[in-house]
């Protein structure tokens, strides 16, 4: 915001600060970054690094640790290691750590850029993995623009005495994670990197359990809008609704194979733990599947619905124009102009006609809702 120019108002200061405003708005686009033109600004640097912990025999050590400082201190202990938590790193911190924890560039690469699919790589002794977080939004009710499953990702590295965690999002917060680990599940630590990267993962496979329990109940009141009386739910809200499933989709289903071959290659020991993570995620990969095939039934009943509604105007809009015809063909006939018509000299003529048009109306339209069509 400007500032407010010293001295007393006068007649011309408006017309000078209105030239001014602008002048300083150009100013500040065109301007070198940490350069502000109403006065000196120190730039503040935000680092991406949530927490760096040194763990020893279960235990993290006392004291802050730089990431440099803390590969050194855990190398220095046979069963030491480090767990680095990130959030959004710039490309300029992820290059810094990579060359202290010897990362291979691909991996840099993907873990800023963040637009992987769920997988699993090996480069050397180091394992990538990268997963997709999944949080459900609330939301008052479900239309054409609601946004139900919001997504993320998590990568993690695992070294032999070092695991980095990069979020990127707002889904599977770690922190909470880390306190548990610390708190009551020392014994789970003892065994090392492996056991950070099977909390983190079963943190991020339980928010896949919840959402697809909360994408059931918003699938429960859709089903249920479109088999109400009233009026069904839109098209356009059970078509986002499918949108969002597929996104929820994406994050859950290609996440299988990668925990195949964890259980494969980890130690026994936490082999056991992946595999209850591998169970969870089956689960929900089997709810997906089955709401997918139940959202598809939902929009074929709607479009179903849709024609029904149409072929049911349609016969009401042919009823009508059955009798509106009556009308028409007996007003043409009584309105010839033929010399020789009796019905022209008959007292009783017009009255008549009204009578044998409404007859013929009235038996009409009996017919007509005696067969379901008005």
């Amino acid at each position: 915001m400007s500032e407010r120019e010293p001295g007393t108002w006068s007649r011309n200061k408006p017309l000078s600060r209105a030239f001014a405003a602008p002048r300083r708005a150009m100013n500040r686009i065109f301007a070198t970054p940490g350069e502000h033109l109403d006065g000196p600004r120190t730039r503040t640097t935000v680092s991406s690094v949530v927490d760096c912990g040194v763990y020893v025999a279960g235990k993290r050590l006392a004291g802050d640790f730089s990431p440099d400082e803390a590969l050194r201190e855990a190398c220095s202990h046979e069963d030491g290691f480090v767990w680095l938590g990130l959030h959004e790193p710039s490309e300029s911190e992820m290059t810094a750590i990579a060359q202290t924890y010897g990362l291979h560039e691909l991996a840099v690469e993907d873990a800023v850029k963040a637009e992987q699919r769920p997988k699993l790589e090996n480069f050397g002794s180091v394992h990538f993995l990268v997963m997709r977080t999944a949080r459900y939004v609330p939301h008052s009710e479900i239309t054409e623009t609601s946004q139900v499953v919001e997504t993320g990702q998590m990568m993690i590295f695992v070294g032999e005495q070092f695991v980095i965690t990069v979020r990127h999002g707002d889904a599977s917060e770690l922190g909470s994670v880390r306190a548990d680990l610390e708190n009551g599940r020392a014994a789970l630590l003892e065994q090392g990197p492996w056991a950070v990267a099977y909390a983190v993962t079963d943190r991020v496979v339980d928010h896949y359990v919840l959402v697809a329990d909360q994408v059931e109940a918003d699938l429960d009141i859709i089903e249920e809008g479109v088999f109400s009386r009233g009026a069904g739910s839109p098209i356009q809200a059970i078509y986002q609704m499918k949108r969002e499933l597929v996104e929820f989709r994406r994050a859950v289903v290609p996440l299988q194979r990668p925990l195949a071959t964890i259980v494969a290659i980890v130690p026994k020991r936490i082999g056991k733990y992946f595999r209850d993570v591998q169970d969870h995620l089956t689960r929900t990969v089997e709810q997906v599947s089955s709401y997918d095939d139940l959202l598809n039934s939902i929009l074929q009943a709607r479009l179903a619905q849709v024609t029904v509604d149409q072929n049911n105007d349609m016969r009401k809009i042919a009823a009508w124009a059955g009798i509106a015809t009556v009308w028409a063909a007996g007003a043409g006939i009584y309105g010839m102009n033929f010399t020789h018509m009796p019905e022209l000299d008959w007292l009783y003529g017009y009255p008549a006609w009204w009578a044998i048009i409404l007859l013929i109306s009235f038996v009409l339209y009996r017919a007509f809702r005696r067969n379901g069509w008005l």
